[in-house]
């Protein structure tokens, strides 16, 4: 999920940069013969970095976890075409001592590299935010609002996809009622951690004094145009998922999966804002206006929504959603289990 999520938004840095065939590419830190270099201080530099690196330790740790199941296809498959390609993917595995060895020390080193690295990419993307001089932006809550936040919407789009998908393939006994209560306190812990983030939001404006920020935080809860987002936020990250402090509710599979629908859409409306501030000259002209979504942005979005889709699809299609050779371990210790008991 996490590669076709960053898929999805690379499209989006070619479309905000202006000029893509100009500018996307000096982003870069690449030798040219004009010994142009990035301008580093740019959270835009950083955000290259960040996503680049997320992206990469993703992959590779999403490819480590299937050598040993494209090494099963290898050996199982009767085609002559898809054997070979699995053979190389494969890597020359063969499941010696050795192999499983390096596998899991190998496997280790990128769990422990991918577990920090939520915190930082997160981080850094807030520091687009954070280092601005727009009002409501302009705050050092936004580092641990936004990992908040990237947690807690993650494991509500998990959870979108594994309960469907849980249902039709009748992983029932793989994925149990416990990991799904398990998530759902997740998402409860890190909700709540959000919803700080949302009154700190709204005490900053009201604290500080500043006239931009007071006019800001008026805007986007009273009188505002889109006011109605910052309402539809609280509702879906906040109200609804208080459903989930019940044990009866976060076992019950149609309940977790709607608010998770709901929190899909509330993290969706947390990103509608209206940067329209008094007195207006004192902004870009870019931003003395209303600001009206067109028929190409909900193209762009629907676009977004439908190539994640689809690259979900093709990869339940086509590859194991679940580690073969995990489930392989689980099924031995568990028969090593109940041997020793019998024995006892």
């Amino acid at each position: 999920m996490t590669l076709f999520a960053v898929l999805c938004a690379a499209m989006f840095p070619l479309i905000h940069t202006g000029r893509p065939w100009l500018a996307i590419y000096w982003l870069f830190p690449y030798p040219n013969v004009m010994t142009l270099w990035p301008n580093f201080r740019s959270p835009l530099i950083w955000d290259v970095f960040a996503v680049s690196t997320y992206g990469s330790v993703s992959a590779i740790f999403w490819f480590t976890g299937l050598i040993p199941d494209f090494a099963t296809f290898r050996d199982t498959t009767k085609v002559p075409g898809l054997k070979k390609l699995f053979g190389m993917l494969a890597m020359g595995w063969r499941g010696s001592a050795r192999h499983w060895h390096r596998y899991e020390n190998a496997y280790l080193i990128l769990a422990g590299l991918s577990t920090p690295l939520v915190l930082s990419v997160h981080t850094v993307v807030s520091f687009d935010f954070a280092v601005s001089v727009l009002p409501g932006w302009h705050a050092t809550i936004f580092p641990p609002y936004f990992v908040a936040g990237a947690i807690y919407a993650g494991f509500a789009m998990v959870l979108t996809l594994m309960i469907p998908l849980r249902a039709l393939y009748k992983l029932h006994d793989m994925i149990t009622m416990r990991h799904i209560e398990n998530m759902a306190k997740v998402m409860l812990v890190t909700g709540m951690v959000v919803v700080y983030g949302y009154m700190c939001e709204a005490f900053f404006g009201w604290y500080t004094g500043n006239e931009y920020e007071r006019f800001m935080l008026k805007n986007r809860i009273y009188y505002g145009p889109y006011a109605w987002s910052y309402w539809l936020l609280l509702i879906c990250n906040f109200i609804v998922p208080q459903l989930m402090w019940s044990k009866k509710m976060r076992q019950s599979i149609p309940i977790v999966f709607l608010v998770c629908m709901f929190v899909n859409v509330g993290m969706w409306a947390g990103t509608v804002r209206h940067h329209r501030h008094e007195p207006a000259p004192r902004l870009l002209p870019s931003s003395w206006e209303m600001y009206y979504p067109t028929r190409w942005d909900f193209m762009t979005l629907a676009g977004t929504i439908g190539l994640f889709i689809t690259l979900i699809f093709v990869f339940v299609r086509l590859l194991p959603m679940i580690s073969i050779f995990e489930v392989r371990m689980l099924v031995h210790e568990q028969a090593g289990d109940a041997a020793r008991k019998e024995a006892h």
